[in-house]
């Protein structure tokens, strides 16, 4: 058994009392009130766990080094969660970079008929089940229930299978079959649909609600109708490792929980909605997610949040691309994912389709009314390859089709697919994207700006329109009057860089010093200046500062080395210093203001120097405000 050393008081507010917070409200056009008390909640049996204290296993090193640790709590009666804490863990997916690590979580129903709901990452394996056998008698389970079968949730059923043989996995149908190529084993599921129901006993009764594609086509919420606990995996989470089990602290998670949300829900925008919409008038009182803190102090400001995002992304939409990648197949998900990423950047719409699922009429009917197309290369064999097939009788004269490699170790030639396509008179905007070895943070940022300069090219005209039809004139050429310098903006996270012209600089504090930054929402630099993240701003000497600025205006393609022909040397943050700026400032990003079309980036001032003290910053001067 797992040896626990440390015990901490945790609170969990929506147990104190028999009443539970809970989601319930009528559809309308406003924000909506989410998690009210709701005065008939006899079904609900939660009772006082205040001071219920949190059991820390001991933490062991992985092969890396990285630290890696279980939390235990009881957060209702009969329900426990095993939060594997990844404290060091610096990439996930399309994300460069994790300031806080992340979690996975899993919880124990223990009722009269034993339930596992979501599993753990197969790196916690013997901490995660050291914790679970401490807990419960694991050939006692009956039902493992898989709201998402993402490795990070699901790498360890096949290990709960082998504790309990007999125990019965529950999921939707895409989720079974995702499993069956996991398990490599014959084993007992039970396939369910949206609003059927599962009598653990003990008043623990489950109801399911199908949420495709947040962010997988097999997700599905889980509401325990006894404890007023709605196990949502992804959605609703974010990336943060902290012994706080619950959202007490929102000014401290809220950035990851939108950083989250843009990375891996905004591409799936619509989909956000119609999940929002069937959990709608179900009583909840805790968010139990797969990553970060569960949700229960702030539960409808955080579902507002995801509703209206989700709403500002739709009606900001420009246009729409099909993202068509293969699941459970090299990086296909992953590299997909920041694609998307980079699209929804430029307020470009993402339908995002599993080809080795997909219906051959939806395929069509997407493909159909979508401006564009990304298709991850396939394996050159199976149901995605023949997908293909209908792929090529589904395009368009002249819709733009991008072609990008999977990594999997059997992709289809992604020159073999693009030349199917020139043979149909298709041309793409962008050269194939290429993957020479395991996908690093720069790969990953290559895909995203590779997203960006297709949503920049497919939205160029309607942001031409929108700006002519902009301010008055002289409202226009009254604000051009606001003077600013010329500076670029560098940053560097593991190994990706970035840079930007910038002249919308300015001090913003003495104590601490500090500085804000407008950068652009479609900026690709924009993902290395995330809360946390380290830059430096490089001020253009007046006189010395046209080649510069010429240099990092141009247009780069995806993944190109910005700094390439540019003399430059290394901050003490590990920011890119130009060797010709007349000076140069080191920050620490501690906040970020949204506006419509710019992230207004506060950072404090950690060093700086200066290379020609009697050298004046270049001016910026413009004609007009409604262009730089």
């Amino acid at each position: 058994m797992e040896s626990f050393l440390t015990t901490s008081a945790l609170p969990c507010p929506a147990l104190k009392s028999a009443k539970v917070l809970c989601f319930s409200h009528t559809l309308s056009s406003k924000s909506r009130d989410y998690g009210q008390h709701c005065p008939n909640m006899a079904r609900v049996s939660v009772v006082s766990l205040a001071g219920v204290r949190s059991q820390l296993s001991k933490v062991v090193h992985s092969q890396q080094g990285r630290r890696l640790q279980t939390q235990i709590l009881q957060i209702a009666p009969d329900i426990t969660t095993i939060r594997s804490l990844d404290w060091d863990r610096d990439r996930f997916d399309i994300e460069f970079g994790l300031q806080n690590g992340t979690t996975y979580n899993s919880f124990v129903i223990d009722a009269e008929k034993l339930a596992v709901v979501d599993a753990s990452h197969e790196k916690f394996r013997d901490l995660y089940l050291s914790s679970l056998n401490g807990q419960i008698d694991t050939s006692t389970i009956e039902y493992i229930v898989v709201n998402h079968t993402e490795p990070d949730h699901s790498g360890l059923v096949p290990d709960l299978l082998h504790l309990a043989p007999n125990a019965i996995v529950v999921g939707c149908k895409v989720c079974i079959q995702f499993l069956q190529n996991l398990v490599l084993h014959p084993f007992k599921n039970m396939i369910v649909k949206g609003g059927e129901m599962l009598d653990l006993g003990k008043g623990h009764v489950l109801e399911f609600v199908m949420a495709p594609n947040l962010h997988w086509p097999d997700t599905m919420f889980t509401l325990d109708r006894g404890s007023g606990i709605l196990f949502t995996c992804d959605a609703f989470g974010m990336h943060y490792c902290s012994e706080m089990v619950f959202d007490e602290d929102l000014a401290t998670i809220e950035p990851h929980y939108r950083f989250y949300y843009d990375c891996l829900m905004r591409p799936n925008a619509r989909s956000v909605l119609t999940a929002l919409k069937r959990v709608n008038g179900m009583d909840f009182g805790v968010i139990a997610t797969g990553h970060g803190p569960l949700i229960t102090y702030n539960i409808a400001e955080m579902m507002n949040k995801y509703e209206n995002w989700s709403k500002q992304a739709l009606e900001k939409q420009v246009a729409t691309v099909a993202v068509l990648y293969i699941s459970d197949y090299g990086f296909s998900d992953q590299l997909s994912q920041a694609l998307a990423r980079g699209l929804t950047k430029t307020n470009t719409m993402v339908a995002m389709l599993d080809l080795n699922y997909v219906d051959t009429q939806e395929l069509i009917e997407c493909i159909g009314r979508c401006g564009a197309v990304i298709i991850m290369a396939p394996p050159s064999s199976g149901p995605a390859i023949k997908a293909l097939s209908t792929l090529y009788a589904a395009v368009k004269v002249k819709q733009p089709v991008v072609i990008a490699e999977s990594y999997g170790g059997d992709d289809e030639p992604v020159d073999t697919i693009m030349q199917h396509f020139m043979e149909l008179g298709m041309a793409s905007p962008l050269a194939p994207l290429r993957v020479k070895e395991t996908p690093t943070e720069a790969t990953y940022q290559q895909y995203e700006e590779a997203g960006t300069d297709l949503g920049q090219l497919l939205s160029q005209k309607k942001v031409i329109q929108s700006k002519k039809k902009g301010m008055p004139m002289n409202v226009s050429k009254s604000i051009a009057r606001i003077s600013g310098g010329i500076y670029v903006v560098t940053a560097k996270k593991g190994t990706s860089k970035g840079a930007m012209i910038a002249s919308w600089v300015s001090q913003a504090s003495f104590r601490p010093l500090g500085i804000t930054i407008a950068v652009a929402k479609d900026r690709a630099i924009e993902s290395l200046m995330q809360v946390g993240d380290l830059f430096a701003i490089n001020c253009l000497e007046e006189g010395n500062h046209i080649h510069i600025m010429k240099h990092f205006l141009k247009r780069f393609p995806p993944g190109a080395d910005r700094f390439e022909g540019v003399k430059n040397t290394v901050a003490a943050n590990g920011s890119p210093v130009l060797i010709e700026a007349l000076a140069y400032i080191e920050c620490t990003v501690k906040t970020r203001m949204e506006t419509s079309d710019h992230w207004i980036v506060y950072g404090e001032v950690t060093d700086g120097n200066i290379s020609k003290s009697a050298g004046h910053t270049a001016a910026h001067y413009r004609k007009f405000g409604d262009y730089y």
